[in-house]
């Protein structure tokens, strides 16, 4: 076996990990990662998103531990200090000596600091990775809020930077030697328009002007001074004005560089020593350095390929760009700055609308070598695939507000969609016409959409286009949506499943659209779920309100808001549970579960907790089952706010609300996050200014991390806009889909998302809290509501017409520690 030594695990190294285990099908190498940060590979192209959240958890590569292969060795916080290629070894910083067959350097770049006097000062910062982050963090909550933060640069790294010190609170000041932002992206209409629209939204921008001295001040900041002699106080300094590729091991080891620096590779991304090899960002491929994780990626999949024995060759590099910088827009392609003799330029600009488009054609206007869009970037999916092909239609056409009429059919197959990963409009069609009919099905099948996303609207695109008709029918029975059930309902006030069906529907229903239409009743009012018609709705778990057991036996789950309970609460559940036979166990969710109760018992039961104070907790339906929370700060030392007493409240809020799938929330009082909150369709974290409110998270099958919505909310805020967030999924999700796909599948994903509930962009902010606040006045405890109707106890019989016997099949194994559930016909644990 073969060693492959990986110096530096950022996300390229990790790509090439990722790509030589999956394709050594022969078990041909064996690979040691030398990582000299202390965190394993992480998103760095999404570093701004650590604010808030501070989770570094959720910035991590997927797998990038490897977990449960054998072959990959990975040793953090080790930096590789010299490399021997006589004896084809490294030396690392922990004084060990690592053999390599083939040595990857993977060192990506470094933060250039420009040579300006007071470089150095302890407050000047640079922006690259997840512990600069931290340590500016510190610096900014010392100064507090609306403190002045500097940034030196004006790229898309600077702006990041700005808008990071704007999420913490402070107030940034951007400066740009160059005479407009984004120097190298957009020209001077696009970087005007830039500039306009974040200063708008808070930055104050310096165009034109350098940074001639950083000197600390009596206010225990700095003073920044400028080259046209004006001065900035601020308290603290952030460089972003550019990277250099880090290439110090090459140097000093004798490997060939490129004149401005970077590891000289060739187009297989060897370097002048064969048996070493440099890709990502340290790499010059025939002498040029490429700054993006697409060309990156690239690199890791040839030397990958070479290391088995094939010849792969860098395919070149797609330089364009699509980000979003404070909510802006900002694409640009291809030869934007129409660098091209004889380029022609067709600009539209709308500054109203504040929208700014350019489009660079050839001399005859009919082939397209690149553009600029800036406040609106949708056309970006149909225009980047365009370069150096012919237009499907007048230039202008193309960047006007009559464009949508261009789709993304126009694209010849070898265009590339997904510029991350490669992927091609044929290989996307080929997927769909071999049956992938949904866009989590493309990205299984294609890769296409899975690392930076801006090709997921022309995958959605491509499956219209390609005649996949997803139907929208609930089921045979009814032609309209869930969603479109659920605006009829309220439209219409129909309460019965039988006048719905007779007039929207067709036939007598079935198991799919009955428990969702009942599930819409509940949503929609009050009433008891086993009132009337309702009740022969209901499945199993919500007909007997208590989740059936393998067995044929129910398990009892009583309400612990925020996991509270008082020790009369703890002695009666003790005393139900030895006094009808149960067994009991502590849930995930901070509840005590009580397993084995037989229908005829479930009243009696009830009973006793109903009598002593608590009530049902749901779980037996689609609905709010917890409301996690730790201590907080009533007694943790740690906390910054009172995380029980805001679950509390939260649960008593929201009990009993009836959704297309189960909800849980978490509150966690500090950002430790002992309630795993980010694991929850709602996340709360306290944070020193308030709460930050997460959402679209989950766990079970398909795990997926919240996302944050909104940071620092006071109560009443955050309060307003979970109603609002959790009436809106209500009324628009599909049958037994959970918030997390729910928020993938929803046009515009989270901005929408945050449009609607924080912004109120489609002006039924007020209509969805006063639907919850119905539901909130309406709700009455389903254990009580049985118990005071004679009618609904007659429901909890083992026989009809023996209701006083027992079920006879219903038995246990209480042998060993635990009572164990016995299934008829089944032998006995250790018969």
């Amino acid at each position: 076996m073969k060693n492959a030594v990986v110096v530096g695990h950022g996300m390229v190294g990790h790509r090439f990990v990722e790509a030589l285990r999956a394709r050594d099908e022969a078990a041909e190498w064996k690979v040691t990662v030398l990582c000299e940060e202390a965190l394993a590979a992480y998103d760095r192209v999404g570093l701004s998103s650590y604010v808030g959240a501070w989770d570094h958890k959720e910035l991590a590569l997927a797998g990038n531990d490897y977990p449960g292969d054998t072959l990959v060795e990975m040793r953090t916080g080790v930096r590789a200090d010299r490399i021997d290629r006589d004896h084809r070894t490294v030396v690392t910083s922990t004084g060990d000596t690592v053999e390599y067959d083939a040595l990857v350097l993977a060192t990506g770049s470094y933060p250039f600091v420009p040579p300006i006097a007071g470089h150095d000062l302890p407050a000047c910062f640079v922006y690259r990775t997840l512990d600069d982050l931290d340590k500016i963090r510190a610096r900014a909550d010392a100064a507090g809020p609306g403190a002045v933060g500097v940034v030196v640069g004006g790229g898309l790294l600077g702006l990041e930077a700005a808008n990071a010190l704007k999420k913490m609170g402070m107030t940034p000041h951007v400066i740009e030697f160059a005479p407009r932002l984004m120097p190298l992206q957009v020209d001077e209409g696009g970087g005007a328009l830039l500039a306009r629209l974040v200063t708008e939204l808070g930055l104050n921008v310096h165009v034109g002007v350098g940074t001639s001295s950083i000197t600390e001040n009596d206010s225990a900041g700095l003073t920044v001074e400028l080259s046209d002699g004006s001065t900035i106080d601020a308290a603290l300094l952030v460089f972003s004005a550019g990277v250099r590729p880090q290439d110090r091991l090459a140097r000093e080891s004798g490997l060939e560089v490129g004149e401005r620096g970077g590891i000289m590779v060739d187009i297989g991304c060897s370097t002048s020593d064969p048996a070493v090899y440099a890709i990502g960002e340290c790499a010059a491929v025939e002498g040029r350095c490429y700054g993006l994780v697409a060309p990156g990626y690239s690199t890791a999949e040839v030397v990958a390929d070479r290391l088995l024995g094939g010849a792969a060759q860098f395919p070149g590099a797609d330089m364009s760009t699509k980000l979003k910088l404070m909510g802006v827009d900002v694409a640009s392609f291809g030869d934007a700055m129409a660098a091209t003799p004889g380029a022609l330029e067709v600009v539209f600009s709308d500054a109203p609308k504040g929208t700014y488009a350019k489009l660079v054609v050839t001399d005859d206007a009919k082939t397209l070598l690149g553009g600029i869009l800036v406040g609106d970037a949708s056309a970006y999916s149909l225009l980047r695939p365009l370069v150096g092909r012919e237009l499907p239609g007048d230039p202008g056409a193309l960047i006007s507000p009559a464009a949508e009429q261009v789709g993304i059919g126009a694209l010849p197959d070898d265009a590339e969609i997904c510029s991350c990963n490669g992927v091609s409009k044929g290989a996307i069609c080929s997927a769909i016409a071999d049956g992938a009919c949904d866009l989590p099905a493309v990205k299984s099948c294609t890769t296409a959409g899975t690392t930076c996303g801006g090709c997921l609207p022309s995958i959605k695109s491509l499956l219209a286009a390609s005649g996949v008709v997803l139907s929208k029918s609930l089921c045979e029975h009814f032609s309209q949506s869930r969603a479109e059930l659920f605006e009829i309902v309220r439209a219409t006030d129909t309460r019965t499943f039988s006048s719905l069906i007779a007039k929207y529907g067709a036939g007598t229903g079935c198991d799919i659209c009955k428990p969702v239409v009942a599930s819409i009743l509940a949503s929609t009012s009050s009433d008891h779920i086993l009132d009337g018609e309702q009740a022969s709705l209901q499945d199993t778990n919500d007909h007997f309100l208590a989740n059936i057991q393998k067995n044929g036996t129910y398990s009892v789950v009583p309400r612990m808001p925020g996991g509270e309970c008082t020790p009369e609460q703890l002695i009666v559940i003790g005393e139900v549970a030895r006094d009808f036979g149960l067994y009991t166990k502590v849930t995930g969710g901070q509840r005590i579960d009580m397993f084995g109760a037989r229908v005829e018992q479930l009243p009696a039961i009830w009973k006793r907790l109903v009598d002593a104070g608590m009530e049902s907790g749901q779980a037996y339906g689609k609905s709010l089952r917890t409301v996690k929370s730790c201590v907080g700060s009533t007694w943790c030392r740690y906390g910054v706010q009172d995380s029980v007493g805001m679950a509390v409240d939260l649960e008593n809020r929201y009990r009993g609300l009836r959704s297309p799938h189960k909800i849980k929330f978490g509150v966690s009082g500090c950002a430790r996050e002992c309630a795993e909150a980010r694991g929850k369709d709602v996340g709360i974290i306290a944070t020193e200014g308030g709460w930050n409110l997460y959402v679209g998270g989950n766990g079970g099958q398909s795990p997926k991390h919240a996302q944050l919505l909104a940071s620092n909310l006071d109560d009443a805020t955050l309060v307003s806009y979970i109603d609002r967030y959790l009436m809106f999924y209500v009324r628009t999700a599909d049958r037994l889909q959970r918030t997390a796909p729910w928020l993938e599948s929803l046009d515009g994903g989270l901005d929408h998302l945050r449009a609607v509930v924080c912004e109120d962009s489609l002006g039924i902010g007020a209509e969805l809290e006063a639907d919850m606040a119905r539901h909130v006045a309406g709700y009455k405890d389903e254990w009580a509501g049985v118990l005071e109707d004679d009618e609904k106890l007659g429901r909890f019989v083992s026989f009809v017409n023996a209701p006083s016997e027992a079920d006879p099949t219903i038995s246990f194994d209480e042998s060993g520690a635990r009572k164990i559930p016995v299934l008829m016909g089944m032998p006995r644990v250790g018969a």
